[in-house]
């Protein structure tokens, strides 16, 4: 493989690894924010016990982020400098505002969430958690404009092949902006929902029966009952917001190679770029065009008329079947648990093992959609503008090749070693609260 392939794939390898984690801390910090307005309100323990051990969790996600999205970073440098020379003056700010609006707010504010629940005021500690969890959001919000520009880029003017901006405000609140940030935020309101509820139901199963275990494991199905089928919406406003300014990489999610209306929705196909076509399909009659234009003559692009110039079609369309897939399995168990919680008030002992099961589902939706996105993209890094050829550095295939090794074993060990110390937290959360006066209460003078 070329240098080219190589640096992709080290690019890959690396933001795959990354966004695991902020796609737990975006939503996981309001979450502790709701574990703790809960205990300001009724000054039950259990909601603080639910929240110690949580942060824990979420410092630990936000540590892994932070080191990954530095080594990240040094790759604009090193494997892309065309990036930065062509449209540094539009992707430096917009980073530069991430950090000082965002990452200093969460890295600032996290200490006192971690240790000052008892050495500072009630309200205090609830305002670091406020600061927190926006700042969480806020640091999402600049990472999701920069990357929906590099979709749909508009507020600018290219001077001797140098991007530079001309409206902020149309950079910021470019056309796929609003559309990626929600669901953005709905994938890792999922993804914590189920993080909590499978770590939940995995205590109970190994006989923890603390207040704390139940009040979470309550919350996680309840945010999954309401955010699967409002991602469904968001998917769906995505999805026709991506047909109007990204037309090839919808007919790559299709599978569909032929323009033209009454299209069918593709559930399973192998495409061949070959042979211009699908071998094995099986489809629903006219179900692409009925949800691309709700209407069954409605006409959907095919892939043969961009003349070649459109993504690679199998990574896109799988994934995009893997990312729908999973977050049908999402809705169905959020909706199913919803449904026992309200009935019978509590949980089959298989709905439970089918949780633990379903625990990191939110990270396999999230890499899936996160495929279709940005190699839905090529040949471009930015639309119209920069190809990815165009942007890859000088750095010889043999160099790349070693540091994506080092990598790819780096971050195997990382990963193991991440979700291990998850599970024995959970066994030291349930260890702790079998032996009395092992975890200091909350005085309830710091009830806010």
């Amino acid at each position: 493989m070329d240098a080219l392939i190589l640096a992709r794939i080290q690019f890959a390898a690396n933001i795959s690894f990354h966004i695991l984690f902020p796609a737990i801390t975006i939503a996981l910090g309001w979450v502790l924010l709701f574990f703790k307005l809960r205990f300001n309100a009724t000054g039950d323990d259990k909601w603080m016990d639910a929240y110690r051990f949580w942060v824990k969790v979420f410092a630990l996600s936000f540590a892994m982020g932070v080191v990954s999205g530095i080594t990240m970073s040094f790759q604009f440098g090193t494997n892309w400098p065309g990036f930065m020379e062509r449209v540094g003056n539009i992707a430096g700010p917009l980073l530069a505002y991430e950090v000082l609006t965002a990452f200093f707010l969460e890295a600032t504010f996290l200490g006192i969430m971690l240790f000052g629940w008892k050495r500072v005021p009630g309200w205090m500690h609830t305002g670091a958690t406020v600061l927190v969890a926006f700042g969480t959001t806020m640091s999402a919000f600049w990472i999701l404009v920069l990357n929906s520009w590099m979709h749909t880029p508009q507020g600018f003017e290219m001077r001797e092949g140098v991007a530079h901006a001309t409206d902020w405000f149309a950079i910021v609140f470019n056309p796929s902006m609003p559309y990626r940030l929600s669901h953005m935020l709905m994938a890792s309101a999922l993804t914590v929902a189920f993080l909590l509820a499978g770590i939940s139901a995995w205590r109970w199963l190994r006989g923890d029966r603390a207040p704390s275990v139940m009040a979470v494991l309550r919350t996680g199905v309840v945010m999954a009952a309401i955010g699967g089928p409002t991602q469904l919406l968001l998917g769906d406003m995505h999805g026709l917001n991506t047909l109007e300014h990204q037309p090839a990489k919808v007919a790559a999610m299709e599978g569909n190679w032929e323009t033209g209306p009454y299209v069918p929705l593709v559930l399973f196909a192998i495409p061949d770029e070959a042979t211009r076509s699908n071998r094995f399909e099986i489809g629903i009659p006219w179900g692409a065009s009925l949800i691309l234009r709700h209407d069954p003559a409605g006409e959907v692009p095919g892939l043969n008329q961009f003349r070649g110039a459109h993504p690679p079609v199998a990574p896109v369309f799988y994934a995009f079947r893997v990312m729908v897939g999973t977050g049908m399995l999402m809705i169905g168990f959020g909706l199913i648990g919803a449904w026992f919680l309200w009935r019978r008030g509590a949980l089959p002992r298989v709905m439970m093992w089918g949780l633990v099961g379903m625990t990191f589902s939110g990270w396999v939706a999230t890499l899936a959609g996160w495929y279709v996105t940005e190699i839905g993209r090529q040949p471009w890094l930015v639309t119209g503008v920069l190809t990815t050829a165009q942007a890859v550095g000088p750095v010889p295939a043999g160099s790349v090749g070693t540091t994506l090794a080092m990598y790819l074993v780096l971050y195997g060990m990382l990963l193991v070693a991440y979700i291990a110390t998850l599970y024995r937290l959970a066994a030291r959360g349930r260890l702790a609260e079998a032996m009395p006066g092992t975890v200091m209460p909350v005085p309830k003078g710091s009830v806010a």
